[in-house]
């Protein structure tokens, strides 16, 4: 339902308070699996309530288009339910994913909770306090900084908190509201709290002693803990998430978020695997042209980030072929700037595994998408680099900086710009070339300021660069003797991707050659336990490598 005939309906309300009897869109028994979850709110009508449920086990899930449609029903199943009009507003605001919502979807926020304020004497106190906070973030008209309201929003939200810190939905609700003042910015680089960052997970931690499963409190949680020092305590609420709530693909997939920070690859694949079957029943009943199509395609990319680190070429490549096809080339198009950078996940794929000669056969991405094209000439200059065409990969070096420069400030990957990223490709791609023209030491050189422009990208998962650049800087190393060096780099590249059977392999190998046998042994064996899943001989932590003795 769109804006225009979604304002009719809330005008129709405003009129008559009872426009429901037109509309007949039942409970809907075969509804998505939301796993229980119930907040009992004021209405007298049971179907009011199980779509209030849903509209709610929907946000948990950040499917916020579905969210309002549940509220919707809800509304018609009883037009004075004060928490339906909320819920249409909460999920109609931003969140830590998408703060500058359309101006639009403030204004019919606010029309929602005008009408949550008509019925309050209908509702709780609790439920009527809601709905006042809420309404401090859905001004009209929408300044241009909108940060004063999520502030007043958040302030709001902690009066309500101090009254009722045993309510998992308001403990969560404060919480999201500290979150979206610095959303993903949690923490610094260097693993420094931001000052939202102590309250946010104080107030978390107290809520799940006693609700412990509660959804919205388990996602928010790997979201404000995924990004420090020790992502690990978070693995009890994703193990609480993990089968939570079965109708919600992101849910679904939100363990994997721990799972890759603490190494275990195996947990990635599968989490995102339920995510992307929950996911496709959802795409059956709705179709692809939606914002939650960014979501769906969230799950493959981090299937292949999984599959990747874990050996597993041909589910890496089913999966990124798959990602292409996942929304309507239109949508693409008029989304280009937040779509581009996921359509050339194959060539990364190919990339990792060494498939040189394949990339080459690789058909040239459209013209409309710059980003796309960059890592296209970047992967085709690895490969002749690789095959040991250098004046071709050269060529194709010069093709990438053109079409580098066609990428808009506006591009990005989540949370980095294209030119961030493509920034690590450029380095990646002279630093092969150099390495290939026999100039090693410049080489080295360039591939260490690689990995630093790598360790620089802001946080997301998965990381902005798919294969890590001291992948290729160890293998380098190694093929010039350089143990010593290489081990470093290996030991560097597993705290940030530990238990992955590329740098293993590499480490094992470097403190074999450095006749550190004990050590080599240990490095090994944790290899031999890391690749039982690799469907490729991982014999090297990077098939820019040429010369491998076994």
């Amino acid at each position: 339902m769109n804006w225009k005939s979604r304002k009719a309906i809330l005008c129709g309300f405003i009129l008559t308070g009872c426009i429901v009897c037109q509309f007949g869109f039942g409970l809907e028994e075969d509804y998505y699996d939301i796993g229980g979850l119930n907040r009992t709110v004021t209405t007298g009508s049971d179907e009011a309530q199980a779509w209030f449920n849903r509209g709610l086990a929907m946000c948990y899930g950040f499917n916020h288009e579905e969210a309002v449609r549940c509220f919707e029903k809800a509304i018609q199943a009883d037009p004075r339910m004060v928490m339906g009009y909320w819920g249409m507003a909460y999920a109609l605001g931003p969140n830590i994913n998408y703060v500058d919502v359309p101006a639009h979807q403030i204004t019919e926020g606010a029309l929602c909770l005008k009408l949550a304020e008509l019925h309050g004497k209908n509702a709780t106190q609790l439920e009527r306090d809601l709905v006042k906070a809420l309404s401090l973030r859905h001004a009209v008209p929408l300044p241009e900084d909108r940060h004063p309201l999520n502030v007043a929003y958040s302030e709001a939200m902690r009066k309500i908190y101090n009254e009722h810190q045993d309510d998992p939905l308001v403990a969560a609700l404060f919480a999201e509201s500290l979150m979206n003042l610095r959303p993903w910015k949690h923490w610094s680089p260097e693993g420094e709290p931001a000052p939202e960052t102590p309250e946010i997970l104080s107030v978390i931690e107290k809520a799940r002693e006693k609700h412990p499963g509660y959804p919205a409190l388990c996602h928010l949680y790997i979201h404000a803990t995924e990004a420090s020092p020790n992502p690990g305590r978070a693995l009890p609420a994703a193990n609480a998430l993990r089968f939570a709530m079965p109708g919600s693909g992101h849910l679904l997939h939100m363990p994997s978020h721990i799972d890759v920070l603490v190494g275990d690859y195996k947990e990635v694949i599968e989490s995102n695997q339920r995510g992307i079957a929950a996911d496709n029943e959802f795409l059956k009943r709705e179709g692809p042209g939606n914002f939650y199509s960014l979501y769906r395609i969230h799950n493959y990319h981090f299937l292949v980030y999984g599959a990747m680190f874990d050996g597993q070429s041909d589910l890496a490549m089913e999966a990124a072929r798959a990602i292409p096809n996942q929304v309507p080339e239109g949508m693409i198009k008029d989304l280009v700037d937040f779509l581009d950078a996921f359509m050339p996940t194959h060539l990364h794929v190919m990339v990792r595994f060494g498939q040189w000669e394949e990339i080459l056969m690789e058909p040239a991405p459209k013209d409309y998408l710059p980003m796309s094209q960059s890592i296209w000439h970047y992967a085709r200059g690895l490969a002749h680099a690789a095959l040991g065409h250098v004046n071709e990969a050269e060529v194709e070096y010069a093709a990438f900086v053109s079409a580098r420069a066609k990428v808009p400030e506006s591009s990005v990957l989540f949370n980095n710009t294209c030119a961030d990223i493509l920034g690590v490709a450029e380095r990646m791609l002279a630093g092969e070339i150099a390495y290939r023209k026999g100039e090693h030491d410049v080489a080295y050189g360039i591939l260490r300021e690689a990995v630093k422009r790598d360790d620089a990208l802001n946080y997301d998962e998965p990381w902005g660069w798919m294969q890590p650049a001291r992948h290729a800087l160890g293998a380098l190393l190694l093929e010039q003797g350089h143990a010593a060096d290489a081990e470093s780099v290996y030991v560097a590249d597993l705290k940030r991707h530990p238990n992955n059977v590329w740098a293993l392999h590499g480490l094992a190998e470097a403190l074999a050659l450095q006749g550190k046998s004990l050590e080599a042994e240990a490095a090994r064996k944790q290899f031999s336990r890391a690749v039982v899943r690799a469907d490729v001989k991982v014999d090297r932590s990077c098939y820019c490598r040429l010369d491998v003795s076994d």
